[in-house]
Parts: structure tokens; C-alpha cells; sequence
């Protein structure tokens, strides 16, 4: 799936584009600020008699009718499909609170796949796996759940990450399908007001605030028939045979895009430069114009940074060193642009009559690649390396070629021999 399909499975801003809806939302702001602080406190009770009352249909129905309060509306469709018998519940995955949704309506166990156990995790209402070194022993404990008599059911996201659920799902991972034969699907959709109901690696208690701060939030479940595995079908077929079911009820795509490219996705978003800028991979930000004016430290580091430059390109003007610093900040970038550069330069002079032998000596400078060999000055590399060590070897190699170019100019100008071990 391209990326602008990526981009639409998920809502990487919180805050709506347009602007009336924006306009509405800052009216409401105040509104939803006292709201929020209520329901932090209503939240808390919320959470008391859930620990104090035991799992009952008196204590879901409770329970539900307080996170009413809290915003957070429940609606369940075909509630009569819903298979007692059955061990596994699959859902699709929307928020950081469908379990929570999900056991107000039945009582379901959600293991805490990625984080440490602990009180945070028993709080969010997540069963503890215990010490579990690898994937297969996860697994082997599920399976050992499912199977033993008198256990409750589970409930497993198999996108394994949330999206917006306009869209698309995530590809479904297999491992869930291996531990039971038969499983029921679950449809989850929800929706609110103003804002996206999640941003990626957005913290819980962020998302929790932001629902406590919306008028309301509408999870809607729906109960589907309960799907088994056929003869010699595998895990990843049932996997994707119950992701189309899912996807079909839903109205939404099926896709083939993984948790994994999700987070490449988000990474690459992130570390991505604006479209107006150019990619400076050794430059430091560049502070703004006033900045550079008024700041007589900044000038004397500027100064110190053309002297550097200026031991490696002695022929090249300091006021040309200075001009490209003055853009990248950066002493091996102002190198590597003054190499690549097919500006001509004119001879600086030095002062006195040394100055003057060795320019009758030394051709004007036009430019260094026209001094240097093809293969002795090579070029930065045309785009970013995908690996750690395509990025060394092209910082290396770029290194190798200013040492090679200015132990020739050194040679040069001190009249040396040229020594053939160099």
C-alpha cells in the first residue's frame, strides 16, 4: 500500500484542519476543561468500585453507567451472537481503551503483551503473563489458558496496534489464530467530536485526558458469528480469512501494511525535513539572522571556523569560507560545498614577497575539482545510507579525499618531494 494509504489509516495531528470545527473547539475549550477535572474526580470512584465489586453482571452494568458519565458511551449490536462457549475474542484494534469497553459488556482477560507487569498494568484492567522470555513461550501460555476448563476468554487485538479505523485494518498476525480452533469476531467503531481519537505514541493517560476533555466518545460493538478453522487451513489463512470478515462488517480495506510499517512510517515522518529545506546532514540549525548580528560570540566562533577551513583550502578567500559557514555551520560541510563548487575563486594574497613567488608560482584557483583528479575528490553522497555503514563508508570516503587533497596542497607549497607512500 502506498503511503498516502498509510497516511490515511492514521491521524497524526490531534487537532482538526478545518477551521470552523477549530473555531467551535476553542469555544468549547473552557467547557471542556471543567468537564475534564469532573470527570478526573468521577473517574476515580470509576476505579474504586471496580476494585471493590466482584466480576458480575451488577458490577459491568455499574461500571457502565458511571463511564457514561466519564464520556465514554457503550453500544453493543447482536449481543445474542456472542458465543459462550467460545475462548477467543478477536477484535479490531481503535483506541488504548477497547479491552476496557469490551469487559463492560462480558467478562474477557486482555494479556499486557509489551509491557512489565505491575500495578499500572492490573489497574488498566490487563491480565499479567508473568516472566516471558520469548514469543513461543507467550504463546505456549496462552494456548495453556485457552485450553484449561473454568478460564475466562480472551480478547486479542491481532493488528497489534491501533489505527483511526476509517480506513483500513492492519494486517493480522497469525499467532492469535494458532491458539484455538474456533475464535468470535469482534467489530469495534468509534467516534467523537473535535479530535482524532489517538496520535501515534501518544501516552495513555494523554489519550484518557483528551477523552475526558471531549463531550463524548461512542464505542459501538458488534457481535459476529463465530468463525472456525477449516481442514489444513493455517494460521496466517484463518488469520486473513477473519481479517476480510472484520473489514467487510466494517466497510473498511483490508490491508496488507504491518505494526512494523506503521512505526517506519511514523520514523520517517519524524526525521523527515521540510520540503522548503535542503538536507544538511553536519550542520548544526542555523540561528536566526538577529541572532548572528548582535552576537559577538557567535561571530568569533564563525571566525574560528573559517580558520579551520582555511588550513585545508588555504587558496580559497576567507570571505567565501565565511559566506558558506554562515549558511551551514558547519566546518566539514563548507568544505565539501567549497570541493564540490564550480564557482572560481581568485587567489588571495598573502602580503609580501613570498606571497607574491608563490602566486607566480601557482595558477590562479578556479576551482579544486579542476585542480584534483576526477578520482581523487569525490563527491558527497547523493542521498542519506540506508545502513549504519553506508553512511560511514561515504563519510569516510569524503574524509579520505580532503586528506589526499590538502597533503598535495601542503606538498605544493612548501615545494616537498612527493613521497609515493603517501
Amino acid at each position: 500500500m502506498e503511503t498516502r494509504g498509510i497516511e490515511q489509516m492514521f491521524d497524526f495531528q490531534r487537532l482538526p484542519n478545518d477551521g470552523l470545527v477549530l473555531l467551535l473547539l476553542l469555544l468549547y475549550s473552557p467547557v471542556g476543561l471543567c468537564l475534564m477535572l469532573i470527570r478526573i474526580f468521577v473517574g476515580a470512584h470509576v476505579f474504586l468500585v471496580s476494585c471493590a465489586l466482584p466480576d458480575s453482571l451488577a458490577r459491568r452494568f455499574i461500571v457502565r453507567i458511571m463511564s457514561s458519565v466519564l464520556g465514554m458511551h457503550v453500544r453493543q449490536k447482536s449481543p445474542r451472537l456472542r458465543d459462550k462457549s467460545t475462548k477467543l475474542y478477536i477484535c479490531n484494534h481503535v483506541t488504548q481503551f477497547d479491552h476496557n469497553i469490551v469487559n463492560l459488556l462480558t467478562s474477557c482477560n486482555t494479556p499486557m503483551l509489551e509491557a512489565s507487569a505491575g500495578f499500572v498494568c492490573w489497574a488498566r484492567g490487563f491480565m499479567e503473563l508473568g516472566a516471558i522470555s520469548s514469543q513461543d513461550e507467550m504463546e505456549e501460555s496462552l494456548r495453556r489458558y485457552s485450553s484449561s476448563p473454568g478460564t475466562l476468554p480472551l480478547l486479542l487485538f491481532p493488528e497489534e496496534d491501533t489505527t483511526n479505523g476509517r480506513a483500513g485494518l492492519l494486517k493480522f498476525s497469525s499467532w492469535p489464530f494458532s491458539l484455538t480452533d474456533s475464535i468470535q469476531p469482534v467489530a469495534l467503531q468509534v467516534k467523537r467530536p473535535f479530535l482524532a481519537l489517538s496520535t501515534p505514541d501518544a501516552f495513555w493517560l494523554t489519550e484518557l485526558m483528551w477523552t475526558f476533555f471531549v463531550p463524548f466518545t461512542v464505542y459501538q460493538v458488534r457481535w459476529l458469528p463465530p468463525v472456525s478453522r477449516q481442514d489444513g487451513e493455517s494460521s496466517q489463512e484463518f488469520a486473513n480469512k477473519v481479517q476480510e470478515i472484520l473489514a467487510a462488517e466494517l466497510s473498511l480495506v483490508s490491508t496488507q501494511i504491518t505494526k512494523a510499517d506503521k512505526a517506519e512510517h511514523i520514523k520517517r515522518k519524524r526525521h523527515s525535513a521540510p520540503p522548503t529545506t535542503t538536507l544538511n546532514l553536519g550542520a548544526r540549525p542555523r540561528p536566526p539572522p538577529f541572532m548572528v548580528r548582535s552576537s559577538g560570540a557567535e561571530e568569533r566562533r564563525i571566525s574560528k571556523m573559517a580558520q579551520q577551513v582555511k588550513e585545508v583550502l588555504p587558496d580559497i578567500p576567507l570571505r567565501i569560507i565565511t559566506r558558506d559557514l554562515a549558511q551551514t555551520n558547519c566546518v566539514d560541510t563548507t568544505i565539501t560545498n567549497l570541493l564540490e563548487s564550480t564557482e572560481e575563486f581568485p587567489v588571495e594574497a598573502t602580503g609580501g614577497a613570498t606571497a607574491g613567488a608563490t602566486s607566480e608560482l601557482r595558477p590562479a584557483w578556479r576551482s579544486p575539482s579542476s585542480a584534483a583528479p576526477a578520482s581523487t575528490i569525490k563527491p558527497a553522497a547523493n542521498c542519506f545510507g540506508k545502513s549504519p555503514v553506508d553512511r560511514h563508508m561515504s563519510l569516510q570516503e569524503r574524509k579520505d579525499a580532503l586528506y589526499a587533497y590538502a597533503r598535495r596542497r601542503y606538498v605544493e607549497k612548501h615545494g616537498l618531494e612527493q613521497d609515493n607512500n603517501l
